[in-house]
């Protein structure tokens, strides 16, 4: 057990740092590539929704039924579901809309002229949406531990995908504070300590869970993953994708991402 929660704290880890990616891809690359970031976040909505409606709901209908019997487990797996989607709805709405961190930024805006963008507004805009996203990262890591402890073959893809989704977010926290400041150092520092939200998440989650686990608080925290990871690919990936301006480019990373995780998980059958 003890190397089971060493690796999903590596994977809960390296997806949380991603943002770190983002920032450095924000601070230093020339222009956006729209066209990368579009399939790249559509492929990882594809993932994210295969993955939790073949696979992650599956495992928690079976952990619901070892213990409540099928009808009851089943209903109690639907239940579950939905209310992983309420909570990362809820956290959501707790989020200023006009500072939500999945808010669509190019790596041009950085040229923007800082002169007359030092002032108290953008600085609160930019450290709002830090912690925007550290909140919004919390259930997240929670999703990728849990999956690091129960099945790494689930594990690795949920990291992959949550990380792909994760390097935006670190441009839209680097922008706003580079405004603010003109400073790249601290615009990266911001956008890298919003990520270890992630594993810190993934811990603080971990360590209220640890004495009620069994099959029933297994098959919950799967079920909610899988909600929230549905959420997140509909309400955030795909929308973020078309607003880059390449909407079918999106629909093919969709399907990419839905393909590739098919097939990875049929060589481990």
């Amino acid at each position: 057990m003890e190397g089971s929660v060493f690796f999903a704290f590596g994977l809960t880890l390296f997806a949380g740092l991603s943002t770190g990616i983002g920032s450095l891809i924000a601070l230093f690359a020339k222009t956006t590539n729209k066209k990368f970031l579009s399939l790249a976040l559509g492929f990882s909505a594809g993932v994210m929704i295969y993955i939790s409606m073949v696979e992650i709901i599956a495992k928690a209908r079976d952990s619901f039924i070892a213990v409540m019997g099928v009808k009851a487990g089943s209903w109690m797996t639907v239940a579950a579901f939905f209310s992983g989607m309420l909570i990362i709805a809820l956290i959501d709405k707790v989020i200023p809309s006009d500072e939500n961190p999945h808010e669509v930024h190019c790596v041009e805006e950085m040229g923007t002229s800082c002169t007359e963008a030092h002032n108290g507004r953008l600085m609160r805009m930019g450290l709002v949406v830090a912690l925007a996203l550290g909140i919004h990262n919390f259930p997240e890591g929670l999703a990728t531990f849990m999956a690091g402890l129960q099945d790494p073959r689930i594990a690795v893809p949920v990291a992959v995908a949550i990380a792909i989704h994760n390097i935006p977010e670190g441009i839209s926290v680097s922008v706003p504070v580079f405004y603010a400041t003109g400073d790249r150092r601290k615009a990266f520092i911001y956008s890298f300590m919003s990520g270890i939200t992630e594993p810190l998440g993934a811990l603080i989650g971990y360590l209220i869970l640890r004495p009620f686990m069994n099959e029933a608080v297994f098959g919950f925290v799967f079920a909610a993953v899988a909600g929230i990871m549905v959420f997140i690919a509909l309400d955030e990936l795909l929308p973020s994708a078309r607003e880059y301006g390449e909407h079918h480019l999106s629909i093919y990373g969709l399907v990419l991402g839905m393909m590739v995780m098919a097939v990875s998980l049929l060589f481990f059958l």
